[in-house]
């Protein structure tokens, strides 16, 4: 054999012992704890076959305990590129086969490596964590390389898309990088996320907890807001990640990807036009006037278990991919509250940021009164809605489909806030506050002089409703554009969309705004 075939044997050896990370042993067990291996979830999340594999040979560089006689080719992670339906992306998996994943230096060398590689080129990157955090035996080595990796998480906000699939344990500074990117998903029953273990807890506080109800898929679905989405096993959460990809832009210089459409624009919805119950203090479902407006019904939800007062989430409309936003009357009357503003704010500026259109659907009562909501910030909280609709400059358009009060009538997309296209239903009511507590403030010393003071105020009470519970007021002064009949508004939304796809809007020379945090 030639020098040469020789050379071609030896690298087609290390290729073949690179593949099999930590070995065959660490691979079964991983398979028996009913995770796949890094290179597996690469194989399900990219097109078949174009998985370009990226600094296979790599090895760690550390001497201490004993280091130096144990090195596992490609160092614990697989990174490289690949394309998703025919889209490049840029990808790194942690391998839980070597060191159980831990990140070392040259660890984190390989991950800065694509992620500046997606920069430069403009495509999203993916990272599938799964891993026991931080390579103790590396010390500060290790630290620095979550540093260098999470300051590379921060530049590209906003420039490319960053998605972060939890695969197994998250822990410790590792947690920081899925919460710095713009989507989180969890696996049910397999990851967890927690910034103190159990142990630490019980040492600290007292407090007994388990692993999953520290920090599991189901916890920061429901009650941290820290996941965006949950699946049930690794596989359902792969084909989420490639689902979500195809509403979103390579990078915040291009637009959404266009889907064919087979919808009729002007598909008549008559169930819309009774949709609205005779009584303003009973609900109705949100998610049936979502589904009767955008393409074949199909609405792609985000945090859905959280704050479930407002909804978020993708559609497409004639085609066009669009952020909706939608208070949902059927949870605590579609009330803002402190979590539910901050989940809206986030969408809004992830939306704004790439370059997608905003659809909200607006019935909302108010702010959530009471001591737990002023304690927690809720001026703070709301004021975030407030500022992520303002600062946006992508197509807005609101439709008011029953209540906007007070406060949260200006956060949900008003004129005011630079609303593109603001339509109202006529069951549309847009006051100052609803006409009970509307009658009790203007007429309470008047109301103490009457005879009958109840029928007195409900008279009051029907004179401000005739006055206000209404769009026409709003509509006389031009903060409504146009008041529309229900079953017309999928028509109207898209011609608006259409209408507003070459805007432009500026806003002041700065280096940045200071959000309320």
């Amino acid at each position: 054999m030639s020098n040469q075939l020789e050379k071609i044997k030896e690298l087609v050896e290390l290729r073949t012992q690179a593949r099999l990370g930590g070995g065959q042993k660490a691979i079964d067990k991983q398979h028996a704890k009913g995770k796949a291996t890094a290179r597996e979830r690469i194989a399900m999340l990219l097109d078949e076959g174009s998985f370009e594999e990226m600094d296979m040979f790599v090895k760690h560089r550390c001497t201490n305990f004993g280091q130096d006689k144990k090195h596992f080719l490609g160092d614990g992670v697989v990174t490289g590129y690949g394309t998703i339906d025919g889209r490049l992306v840029y990808v790194f998996a942690q391998d839980f086969t070597v060191f159980g994943g831990s990140l070392s230096e040259m660890m984190s060398k390989k991950i800065c490596k694509v992620m500046d590689m997606a920069m430069k080129v403009g495509a999203p990157v993916i990272g599938l964590n799964d891993s026991g955090g931080a390579r103790i035996q590396e010390g500060i080595a290790a630290l620095a390389g979550y540093g260098e990796i999470f300051e590379r998480n921060i530049l590209a906000s906003g420039v490319i898309p960053q998605i972060s699939g939890i695969f197994g344990p998250c822990a410790g500074g590792a947690v920081y990088s899925p919460a710095l990117t713009d989507f989180t998903l969890m696996v049910e029953g397999m990851s967890y996320m927690f910034l103190t273990g159990p142990k630490v807890v019980k040492t600290v506080t007292g407090e007994d907890v388990s692993s999953e109800d520290l920090g599991g898929a189901r916890v920061h679905a429901s009650k941290s807001g820290v996941t965006h989405f949950t699946a049930p096993t690794g596989k359902d959460g792969i084909a989420l990640i490639r689902k979500l990809l195809s509403f979103i832009p390579q990078n915040n210089l291009e637009e959404p990807p266009m889907v064919p459409c087979n919808d009729p624009i002007d598909r008549l919805e008559d169930t819309l036009n009774d949709i609205i119950p005779d009584d303003p203090n009973k609900g109705y479902d949100m998610y049936s006037v979502i589904g009767a407006i955008v393409d074949n019904g199909e609405f792609f939800e985000v945090q859905k278990d959280y704050a479930k007062n407002i909804i978020i989430g993708f559609a497409h409309m004639n085609g066009q991919s669009v952020g909706v936003v939608a208070n949902q009357p059927n949870w605590m009357a579609g009330v803002l509250d402190s979590n539910s503003s901050r989940k809206a704010a986030r969408f809004v500026r992830f939306c704004d940021a790439f370059n997608i259109p905003l659809v909200t659907l607006v019935d909302v009562p108010g702010f959530l009164p009471g001591t737990g909501q002023e304690y927690n910030g809720v001026i703070l909280h709301g004021a975030k809605l407030l500022y992520a609709y303002g600062e946006a400059t992508v197509p807005k358009v609101t439709v008011t489909l029953r209540k906007s009060y007070g406060g949260s009538h200006i956060v949900m997309s008003c004129k005011q806030l630079r609303g593109d296209m603001n339509y109202a239903w006529p069951s549309a009511q847009i006051a100052v506050m609803g006409a009970e507590g509307a009658a009790e403030v203007l007429y309470a010393r008047e109301a103490k002089e009457q005879e009958d003071p109840k029928a007195f105020l409900a008279e009051k009470e029907k004179e401000y409703t005739d006055l206000f519970a209404n769009p026409y007021q709003a509509a006389q002064l031009g903060y409504i554009d146009d008041v529309i009949e229900p079953r017309n508004t999928r028509f109207r939304v898209i011609r608006a969309l259409q209408q507003l796809a070459t805007k432009k809007e500026t806003v002041p020379d700065k280096k940045h705004g200071n959000i309320p945090l």
